[in-house]
Parts: structure tokens; sequence; C-alpha cells
């Protein structure tokens, strides 16, 4: 019976890494606020940029949800869509870093990683440290076919073959 009792005392650590745009960290949060709520013994590590956690950092939350931050490597949610291609590249080559700073960090340990689909690179990372991943999609099942086909509609004249290669190129990693 006591291995019982020591084994429901066992916190779940669950790091949330959202890909840094509201359209996918508000529907992280919203499945990290309902995952918490169910069990009091799971913690979740909301990982943000600082420059979010000024945006949402005040916004409330279970006390099983704790916030930690990155610094700003990738370029301000304020001027991202001057150049979206750009912030995309920053977040798939600059963010990794320091997520993995962080991690070395965090107590207690990691048990699984939530990373948004987006996030390719999280995976990598999980496998090196041996912690289970997890990829969220929050977006419409839709726009995951559109991804995974935009090749076809290139070739199929549905996109201008110039923004048809950049946005094949911008979603390479899932295609």
């Amino acid at each position: 019976m006591s291995s019982v009792k020591a084994k429901s005392a066992t916190q779940c650590h669950v790091v949330a890494m959202p890909n840094p745009g509201r359209g996918h960290i508000n529907p992280m949060m919203n499945l990290c606020k309902t995952l918490a709520s169910k069990n009091s013994n799971i913690l979740v590590t909301f990982v943000v940029t600082e420059e979010w956690l000024g945006f949402i950092g005040s916004d409330p939350k279970p006390d099983n949800i704790r916030f930690g931050t990155i610094p700003n490597v990738i370029p301000s949610e304020l001027v991202r869509a001057a150049d979206i291609y750009a912030f995309a590249e920053a977040v798939r080559t600059k963010l990794e870093a320091p997520f993995v700073r962080l991690l070395d960090r965090l107590e207690p340990p990691v048990t699984v990683i939530m990373a948004d689909t987006f996030l390719s690179w999280a995976v990598g990372v999980g496998n090196r440290r041996k912690i289970p991943v997890a990829s969220f999609w929050p977006m419409a099942s839709s726009m995951f076919t559109i991804i995974q086909h935009v090749d076809l509609l290139v070739k199929n004249g549905h996109f201008p073959a110039d923004s048809g290669d950049k946005y094949k190129s911008f979603y390479s990693e899932f295609l």
C-alpha cells in the first residue's frame, strides 16, 4: 500500500513550449489549464519569451502552472508580420539553445515536453535527454492538410510559383 501512496504523490512535470504567436500560445495555454485542473500532481512549466511573459504573465492560471522564460532571441511579436519568413527562421534556429538552458535549471526533473508541432527541434531535444515529447497542433486539421500538400498546390497552379516556393520552404520541415 505504501508504494501506491508514494506513486500518487509523484509529480508529473510537463514543459509546454508553444510556437511564439498568439494563435499557438493561447490554445496551448488552454490545454495546459485543462490538464492542470484535472490533477494537482501535474506541474506545468509554460515556456515563453520575456516579451510574451509581459503580454500574458498576469493572466489567471491554476497554481500548478508556472512560467519559464527564455530571452527575446527572435523578432518582436509587434513587428513579426513585416517579415514572417525571417521570424519563422529565427524561431527555427534561435529558440532551441535557450530552451535547453532553461531545461537544465528546472526542478523537479522534466517528465514530458509538450511542444508545438512547428518547433520540430524539440523532438531532438527530448530524444537527446530521453524525455518523451508530445507534439501539439493548435490549428484546424485542414491547415495541416494544406501544409502537407503545398507541393501539389504549387504544381497545379493554386499558388503562384514565387509565393508557393516561399510557402514551401517556410513549411519544409513538415513536408
